[in-house]
């Protein structure tokens, strides 16, 4: 399934979420004029490699950040940035461009110290946004739990376009990161998809969200 967009209309300009967008696209656009051998020193370096982070993560924990701005290629990059402008203007709506920005980056934190947890000896480089993008998520099911996200769904052969309700969607796709994280348990990383940073990630989102939006609250009364 490829979500499309949503229902919901953003009621202000989504800065933080296209900034976000922009400097995702913007530092894959300079891997990608790095040739191979730089691009791999690239993500050594700025990549969160879980055996090097429980080695010597409290003397540089930038890793845990600057992987988030990292990917391995554009399916890879484009496929985290739709959902980010999919889901992350709603979110960024009820919290407030700074809130919004701080639960970005707390949720992709959480992401990487799940994926170190639950992998503490591996030596893949992990990069990607998505650890913070499923925080937003996770947040947004619990805010818009009642929206529609209008979906491209295969069927046999053919490709039908359906609004799928939100809590469903997201859900489902929870559902499977979390089995498919619990069948990865006790394997070798070689590379892939880190599912227990989704899964972190969307944990995260769920706790933090509701709290900033609560103090936003707060501030405003």
């Amino acid at each position: 399934m490829i979500p499309l967009r949503d229902t919901i209309a953003s009621r202000t300009v989504p800065i933080v979420t296209y900034g976000l967008i922009a400097a995702n696209i913007a530092v894959f656009l300079h891997e990608q004029g790095l040739g191979p051998n730089g691009v791999q020193r690239f993500v050594d370096a700025y990549g969160l490699v879980p055996r090097h982070f429980v080695a010597h993560g409290w003397r540089n924990p930038a890793p845990l950040v600057t992987c988030m701005f990292l990917h391995g290629g554009w399916l890879h990059v484009l496929g985290n940035m739709l959902y980010l402008h999919i889901f992350g203007d709603n979110v960024e709506d009820r919290l407030g461009h700074f809130r919004f920005l701080c639960m970005y980056l707390l949720s992709g934190v959480t992401a990487g110290l799940a994926q170190v947890w639950m992998f503490p000896d591996s030596t893949v480089p992990m990069v990607g946004a998505s650890g913070a993008i499923a925080g937003v998520t996770g947040a947004y099911l619990l805010f818009y739990p009642s929206a529609r996200v209008v979906t491209l769904v295969p069927i046999f052969i053919f490709l039908q376009v359906v609004e799928i309700p939100a809590i469903f969607f997201l859900v489902f796709w929870f559902a499977m990161q979390l089995l498919l994280g619990v069948s990865s348990l006790g394997t070798a990383v070689t590379g892939g998809v880190a599912f227990w940073a989704h899964v972190g990630g969307f944990i995260a989102g769920m706790v933090l969200g509701p709290m900033l939006a609560q103090r936003r609250r707060m501030q405003l009364a």
